[in-house]
């Protein structure tokens, strides 16, 4: 059987050459439709949703206990593990493609199985467990210490010995179109002497891809760079949404808190690691080299181009405000696992981990408004006239990510998220 990543496969669905999700793709979601709104498991193809689990009643695929495909998250399927992950994909490549007559003549079971991606209700693809996020950009963590603390005290000692996190709040990570309420908070600026209670000033964005645990791990224990790889279930989409005046104000000495505890909105399909394998590359190096339990012995970055605009509120179109690369990251996803577990700490099925924002070495790569307009310093210029610093209500921002193959692209659609006024 050929394997689902072969550039050569075919779809008997047409797909175009530009679209997100080709066959060597093959994204998880949760969806539900007006004729059917329970919630279930589906995977993206061209235009259309499969519907898993009408083939896992038809007896097309067979994961283990029926019903797993009959969920609203995709944690029953994660915890069978990454032998099961294989097989599966490998058997919904097999009925997709255009030399496989199985489902492709059967018309009763396409009609059943096929849902235009239009028709869907897209929801949050997995109960999130618990969500930590990470501070890995070189340039994006270079760029906020010259800002804050100069050029020559940009890095932090510790900050190229060990990724850099902090946890936050799982009960508010929330799929692509949930609309965002601009954030309340304490509010002091440099110039006055006592703080206030009121709505962010300095609403920004953050781009960054969030990894998605598959498997768990035990308290107490550590993890190699294979078991960690193993763990990794996938990849979405993640904009961590930042009140910077609040964090300003609430950080020191503990770090984030409220000012990123109010929305975290991932995209509503998780790319698979088995996916992206084709386009795994080096890291920048690191210097100085990690400590061993740190150490990688193969490419654990990815070449996956990313991509934000902006509408601004009234706005007809949206505008590019940022274009920049997943590869740039100097601390890999697996080496953030590993970093996490380090300690003893107990990882969980469908636990969420934030790269931090990704930022790369020009001007028009950075990852952030604060970085972009320099901490308002310089504002943007919109089309139709439009400055912005930060975000204002009624602003509506999307990433977009693909990994550009020969002929096809793999890609993770779209986070996009609306910022409403505060009640």
């Amino acid at each position: 059987m050929p394997h689902p990543n072969d550039p050569s496969l075919r779809s008997f669905i047409g797909v175009d050459p530009a679209s997100d999700f080709p066959i060597q793709n093959l994204p998880y979601g949760v969806f539900s439709t007006a004729a059917n709104p329970t919630p279930r498991v589906g995977v993206a193809i061209g235009d259309y949703v499969l519907d898993l689990w009408e083939l896992e009643q038809d007896s097309r695929l067979d994961v283990g206990p029926l019903g797993v495909f009959s969920t609203p998250s995709l944690n029953a399927f994660m915890a069978l593990g990454p032998k099961v992950w294989t097989k599966t994909r490998a058997r919904i490549s097999e009925l997709l493609r255009a030399d496989h007559p199985e489902l492709r003549d059967n018309e009763e079971l396409r009609k059943q199985a096929l849902v235009p991606i239009r028709d869907a209700r897209l929801h949050l693809p997995f109960a999130v467990s618990g969500y930590t996020d990470f501070y890995s950009s070189k340039e994006h963590a270079t760029n906020v210490g010259v800002m804050f603390r100069g050029k020559d005290n940009a890095l932090q000692p510790n900050w190229l010995h060990m990724p850099i996190a902090y946890n936050g709040r799982a009960s508010t990570v929330v799929v692509s179109g949930t609309k965002v309420k601009r954030p309340r908070g304490q509010l002091k600026p440099p110039n006055v002497e006592a703080p206030s209670f009121g709505p962010c000033k300095r609403l920004d964005f953050e781009l960054e891809m969030g990894v998605v645990v598959g498997q768990p791990s035990p308290m107490g224990g550590m993890l190699t760079e294979p078991q960690a790889e193993e763990m990794i279930f996938g990849f979405v989409l993640l904009n961590d949404w930042s009140a910077r005046d609040i964090q300003q104000w609430e950080y020191v000495p503990l770090g984030p808190f409220l000012a990123k505890a109010f929305a975290t909105s991932i995209s509503p399909w998780v790319v698979t690691r088995e996916a992206l394998e084709p386009f795994r590359l080096n890291g920048p190096q690191q210097e100085p080299v990690p400590l061993d339990y740190l150490k990688q012995g193969k490419p654990q970055n990815y070449d996956l181009e990313l991509d934000v605009s902006l509408r601004a509120a009234g706005a007809n179109a949206p505008a590019g405000i940022s274009r920049t690369n997943f590869k740039y990251m100097y601390w890999s996803s697996v080496q953030q696992l590993m970093h996490h577990a380090s300690s003893g700490c107990a990882m969980n099925v469908g636990d969420l981990l934030g790269s931090g924002t990704i930022s790369g070495p020009e001007k028009n790569q950075r990852g952030s408004l604060l970085e972009i307009s320099w901490n308002g310093t310089e504002p943007i210029e919109l089309p139709g006239g439009a400055k912005r610093s930060f975000l204002e209500d009624g602003d509506s921002l999307v990433m977009r990510g693909w990994c550009q193959g020969e002929g096809y692209r793999v890609g993770f659609g779209e986070v996009e998220g609306t910022i409403l006024a505060p009640e």
